[in-house]
């Protein structure tokens, strides 16, 4: 359950990034590295090592926290989450976009070594393997916000790099076991996790 929570943590702190640029035009920077990283960390040895260590989950397990406590006051962001976790499912059942994916991946990894996961070349090369692979896939997820910058070629590509990292941490989320169920009859193992780790007691 810690490692699941983790990944969801990871899941909707990217995505909130997401919304944000969507309505804003503007990202955390450390948030967006936490992020775009961890899309890289393709065998890290540890859930927590995928997004570097767990205090870089922090704003993830507080917005989990708001969720579970009824507190959350962006409504699109648990719809948003949910369609990447469908998505997710259709993923994984397509070998052939899995592995272009992995390899459209592996060649942005020197890219983004040397530049670093942020830098906008990085984003663009990311944006275009998600709009190339995962975008096709049905039901599409749908991010709303103002068209002024949705109209943006570089803060598409921002957002869709964005997309693939929460992707990523569907998947994570999955392989530890993670099912919708848990958000049924789990949810109180589930608090007890995130309280623990954020140290919100």
């Amino acid at each position: 359950m810690h490692e699941r929570v983790l990944a969801l943590a990871g899941l909707v702190q990217g995505l909130k990034q997401v919304r944000r640029i969507a309505e804003t035009g503007q990202a955390d920077a450390s948030v967006l590295a936490t992020a775009l990283d961890s899309v890289f960390r393709i065998d890290a040895e540890s859930p927590a090592a995928v997004y570097g260590t767990v205090t870089d989950l922090r704003p993830g397990l507080l917005l989990l926290r708001d969720y579970f406590g009824n507190q959350n006051k962006d409504e699109a962001l648990p719809r948003l989450a949910l369609a990447v976790l469908q998505i997710e499912r259709r993923f994984v059942r397509d070998g052939a976009m899995v592995q272009q994916v992995q390899d459209g991946i592996a060649a942005a990894a020197p890219l983004a070594e040397r530049l670093g996961s942020s830098h906008p070349e990085v984003l663009a090369a990311l944006g275009k393997l998600y709009a190339d692979t995962v975008s096709n896939l049905r039901p599409k997820v749908m991010v709303q916000g103002n068209p002024h910058y949705l109209g943006q070629a570089d803060i598409v590509s921002e957002i869709r790099a964005l997309l693939l990292a929460a992707l990523r941490s569907a998947v994570l989320w999955r392989q530890m076991g993670g099912s919708l169920f848990d958000f049924l009859i789990a949810r109180r193992q589930m608090i007890a996790v995130i309280e623990r780790e954020s140290d919100l007691r």
